[in-house]
Order: C-alpha cells, then sequence, then structure tokens
C-alpha cells in the first residue's frame, strides 16, 4: 500500500470508526454485517451497503483484505447480516477474482460511490444466506 493510500485508509477508518459506524448503528433499517471478532471473539457489527440477489447478499470492502471485518471474515465465515431490520445468518466468501467496479454498478447508486471514492483495494464479498 503507498503512502497516500496508507494515510487515506487511516483517516477514512477513523472517521468511520468513531462518527459513522456508532450513528449508523442506531438506525433501525441500516444494512450491518456482524462477524466474530479473530481475537476477541466478540460480534463485531459493521455498516455495510450492498444488495441481496435472491439468497446472497453482495457488497464491496472499501481496503479489501486489511479492512477489519475481511480479516475476522478470512478468520470465521459464518456471520449474520440485518437486512430491512432483520437478521440472517449466511456464510461470507471473499471474491479477489471478482472485478469489484463491475459490481459497485450493480449495488446501491450511493453507498457504490463512497466506496469508489473512498477506497484504495476493493474487494467483492459475497454472503450466502442460510434463512
Amino acid at each position: 500500500m503507498s503512502a497516500r493510500a496508507a494515510r487515506k485508509h487511516r483517516l477514512v477508518t477513523l472517521f468511520q470508526r468513531h462518527v459513522a459506524n456508532p450513528l449508523n448503528r442506531r438506525l433501525p433499517f441500516q444494512t450491518l454485517l456482524e462477524t466474530t471478532g479473530r481475537k476477541s471473539g466478540l460480534a463485531r457489527q459493521t455498516p455495510v451497503g450492498g444488495r441481496l440477489v435472491g439468497n446472497s447478499f453482495w457488497l464491496v470492502s472499501e481496503f479489501g483484505l486489511t479492512s477489519q471485518y475481511v480479516r475476522n471474515i478470512q478468520a470465521e465465515p459464518a456471520v449474520r447480516v440485518r437486512l430491512a431490520g432483520r437478521w440472517h445468518h449466511g456464510t461470507a466468501h471473499l471474491l479477489p477474482e471478482d472485478d469489484p467496479v463491475a459490481r459497485l454498478r450493480a449495488l446501491p447508486r450511493f453507498n457504490s460511490a463512497a466506496v469508489r471514492a473512498f477506497g484504495t483495494d476493493l474487494l467483492t464479498v459475497r454472503v450466502d444466506l442460510a434463512d
């Protein structure tokens, strides 16, 4: 990661962790991805944007393998996704072979624009929902 990308990652992550995510988690219909902390074992909820297609929820991570929730998925792919206020169990899959820019075109515009603007290492994630 370049120095510029690392600085951008730090600034965006600080804003998300301390301002945006705490506010968004409180919104009843905000989509949340719940992973298990790879070190703590605690549930970690991250506001995300994406789209449900059939029984799969698709999203694109802004920072790829450096995103904390992606690192948690690598350690434990069993996740939950809150869609429209209802929780669903699923299994997350990291898809480095997928074209994340093309994927963003099929996802909600506002979130996709933010991911493109702030992201430095895009990575597609698919969550296959069990229920």
